[in-house]
């Protein structure tokens, strides 16, 4: 079976979740979408280019809503024209109002596979595309926290001197401002980092400050972030392409808090498989509550 993936929005994040799919080779064919048609022609010739210079290959369609039946992965990618955002939930009334169109004609043609969602605000609009689509919870999930967990591995690898792929734990809640670090969670080696033995004082506010921030020092220099997320988005797309049955710390249904929310999960072949339970401390617990309390009013303003 062809692995088939359709991304709507060719944008800086769409097109570099395309460029790791067709460099990592995760993928058979791309459907690459976007209301610029410019822009989304541009991105899709350029990534053909590619064809001889990378060990796989991967077709290219553009602007092809019809050619999203027989795609097992819609990675939903569409941005905001003023990207520059300290919180993402200012981008809520211009990126709802792509999303509503779009998914409606992504499922007019027959859609039945995940949804992936990058789209900021990710949990709010992560719900919105549920909603629309129809389709069970299972099957429609976000990046959430994946990318924030990733700033936190860098910013506790810099400090413990260890590579980051050797930091575990989770940041979880909303992808964005209430965000928190489950401390509790994060080790290196399987010892907790408050048990390390180290040369100056573990100041995890911080560290905490320094993971919440990241994003907006990216967008500070560059103007966007595209990088840590397409390589999270190209990480679900394989996931679910290879019923990886690998956990992510994702924004999924929490059936608890009535939210899409960023946890831990199980991702395979059909989406969710199951959300991890991870023991949490008290004031852990009261963190994540607070911010499904913010996804929730923020989700309650749209008009459906």
């Amino acid at each position: 079976m062809h692995r088939i993936v359709g991304i709507i929005g060719a944008g800086h994040v769409g097109a570099d979740t395309a460029f790791s799919l067709v460099t990592q080779g995760l993928c058979d064919q791309i459907i690459l979408i976007d209301e610029n048609e410019a822009k989304a022609h541009s991105q899709g010739l350029e990534l053909r280019d590619m064809a001889s210079l990378v060990s796989s290959r991967v077709h290219i369609a553009v602007n092809d809503y019809a050619a999203l039946q027989r795609a097992q992965v819609v990675v939903m990618a569409v941005g905001p024209t003023s990207p520059l955002r300290e919180d993402r939930m200012e981008e809520l009334l211009e990126t709802s109002a792509a999303v509503k169109q779009a998914v409606p004609r992504i499922m007019e043609g027959g859609f039945s596979g995940v949804f992936i969602n990058i789209t900021n605000p990710c949990d709010v609009i992560t719900r919105l595309i549920q909603h629309i689509s129809g389709l069970p919870v299972s099957q429609v999930f976000g990046t959430g926290t994946s990318l924030d967990t990733a700033r936190m591995k860098r910013v506790v690898g810099e400090f413990f001197a260890v590579d980051p792929k050797s930091v575990d734990g989770y940041v979880m809640g909303e992808h964005g401002e209430s965000q928190f670090v489950a401390w509790s969670t994060v080790r290196i080696g399987g010892v907790p980092i408050g048990q390390l033995e180290t040369d100056r004082p573990l100041d995890l506010p911080a560290m905490k400050d320094r993971v919440r921030v990241g994003g907006w020092q990216i967008l500070q220099g560059k103007g966007w972030t595209s990088f840590g997320i397409a390589t999270a988005a190209a990480r679900l797309v394989d996931a679910v392409l290879s019923d990886g049955h690998s956990v992510f710390p994702v924004s999924v249904w929490d059936k608890r808090q009535e939210v899409y929310i960023g946890q831990p999960a199980i991702v395979g072949a059909a989406g969710i498989v199951q959300s991890v339970a991870v023991q949490l401390t008290e004031e852990e617990r009261h963190a994540f509550e607070a911010s499904a309390k913010i996804i929730d009013r923020a989700f309650a303003t749209i008009a459906l």
